[in-house]
């Protein structure tokens, strides 16, 4: 999605833990930091609108590259025979004041379970981007 915004400025949203206290109420009931500072290794008690809460660790917080990962380590996708999720983010400098924001879904399913590939939230995760950018241009 493309952003009117340098990549550095939308990747102080991507790349914290402030990216979560915007998805604030609209599609998170709560988020709870258990351990770290935001950097990899960091370890958040999430729990949505509707069902029960799971557990993401930040894996990746490259911020010369702008990547961030977080992996879901227990709960959710987890408990419907999803093997790995992950979520990456990615800022990508396309000039001075814009960039490129992606949003990459990973995972695997086992075979007996691939009917669930369709609760990966891929119009929520649109919509998050959306609400980011328009949240990101309107602080410009």
């Amino acid at each position: 999605m493309e952003v009117n915004v340098p990549a550095s400025k939308a990747w102080t949203i991507y790349g914290t833990t402030d990216l979560m206290k915007i998805t604030l109420p609209k599609y998170l009931k709560s988020v709870e930091i258990l351990e770290g500072d935001g950097g990899v290794g960091t370890i958040c008690r999430t729990t949505p609108l509707e069902g029960p809460y799971y557990l993401e660790k930040f894996t990746k917080v490259d911020n010369e590259n702008l990547v961030k990962e977080v992996d879901i380590i227990e709960g959710a996708f987890l408990d419907y025979g999803f093997n790995f999720y992950r979520i990456r983010f990615e800022n990508i400098v396309t000039g001075e004041n814009s960039c490129l924001t992606r949003t990459t879904l990973l995972f695997d399913v086992k075979e007996e379970y691939v009917a669930n590939v369709s609760l990966v939230p891929i119009e929520t995760s649109m919509n998050i981007m959306k609400d980011i950018t328009a949240y990101v241009t309107a602080d410009n």
